[in-house]
């Protein structure tokens, strides 16, 4: 039991030890997050409904400004089933404690032929679980406000699991 109790230890020292470094500033962080057709998205998604298929792919990436504080942007591209989407966002995240991410964004699409693409405003959060000296997952909720009552009145909730590596 002593070993049980001595092992999980030295996981949580070296997972707080681990994040401590890799926020620090002049670190870089890439993220590989899921994602929402909806949204317009820099991350991952795939859909397929009534023979429609839909998908994007997407990265961010961020530089630490300061200890826990980094500057982000992401791009992504997709399909919606009828017209191509180039997705953009950008923003800052702040790792509370090391272990809590929080963010707040403006991400917005440009879709082909539209004649309203989408904004929102994100604020999400989320637990860093570091599983290793530059690698993270990241479990998070995420509420996008549309910032344009023409494409869309209403706020999205999402619940997203984000990978992030640090360098």
């Amino acid at each position: 039991m002593k070993k049980l109790l001595f092992a999980a230890f030295a996981v949580f020292t070296f997972g707080v030890v681990s994040a401590q470094e890799q926020t620090a500033k002049g670190k870089w962080l890439v993220e590989a997050n899921t994602g929402n057709a909806m949204l317009g998205t820099t991350g991952f998604y795939l859909a397929s409904s009534d023979g429609n298929t839909a998908w994007n792919i997407g990265l961010d990436g961020g530089y630490f400004i300061m200890d826990d504080l980094a500057l982000r942007g992401g791009l992504g591209f997709g399909d919606d089933g009828d017209a191509s989407v180039f997705s953009y966002r950008l923003g800052a995240k702040y790792y509370a404690a090391k272990k809590f991410p929080l963010g707040i964004d403006l991400t917005g699409a440009s879709i082909d032929g539209a004649d309203e693409n989408p904004l929102w405003l994100g604020l999400q959060g989320g637990y860093a679980w570091f599983i290793g000296s530059n690698v993270a997952i990241e479990p998070g909720l995420r509420y996008n406000l549309s910032l344009n009552e023409n494409f869309t009145d209403k706020g999205v909730f999402q619940f997203n699991i984000g990978f992030s590596l640090f360098f």
